[in-house]
C-alpha cells in the first residue's frame, strides 16, 4: 500500500506566538516522495481572513525555485526559509472574522500534479472575545 507524498513544514522555534519583528525560521520537506521530476516550488508567508464577507489575503514573503535553477530540486532533503515578521496585521479570532498567518508550500510536478502544505502560526497577542468577556 503506497502512501501519498506529504509536505511537512517545521518551525525552528517552539514558540506558539510570534511578535511583530520576530524572525520566523524553519524548513520544509516532502515525505514519502519518490523523486518525481519537480517543475517548481513556491513558499509563501502570508495572512488570510476567514468569516463573514469577502475573504482577503496578502503575501508577506515569497520564494520560488524552478527546474531551470542551477541545481535540481530534491525535496527529500530539508529546504530552509527565514523572514522577519511585519508589524501588522495581527492574528485575530473574532466572532465575525478571523485573521490567520501561515507558511504555505506548493510543489508543482512535471506530470501536472501539485503537492501542498500549510502551517499556521500566531502573530501578536490580540485578546480573544471569550477572554475579554470573562474579564
Amino acid at each position: 500500500m503506497s502512501m501519498e507524498p506529504a509536505v511537512l513544514i517545521r518551525f525552528d522555534s517552539d514558540a506558539s506566538v510570534y511578535q511583530p519583528g520576530d524572525v520566523l525560521a524553519g524548513h520544509y520537506v516532502v515525505e514519502r516522495f519518490e523523486a518525481d521530476p519537480i517543475r517548481s516550488v513556491e513558499v509563501s508567508v502570508l495572512w488570510h481572513t476567514q468569516g463573514k464577507g469577502d475573504e482577503d489575503m496578502a503575501v508577506h514573503e515569497f520564494w520560488s525555485r524552478n527546474a531551470a535553477d542551477l541545481c535540481p530540486i530534491d525535496l527529500r532533503h530539508p529546504e530552509q526559509f527565514v523572514t522577519k515578521l511585519p508589524n501588522s496585521p495581527l492574528s485575530y479570532e473574532g466572532r465575525l472574522i478571523k485573521l490567520h498567518w501561515c507558511v504555505r508550500v506548493r510543489v508543482f510536478l512535471q506530470n501536472g500534479k501539485e503537492l501542498f502544505g500549510e502551517r499556521k502560526f500566531q502573530l501578536g497577542s490580540v485578546p480573544s472575545l471569550k477572554r475579554l468577556a470573562a474579564e
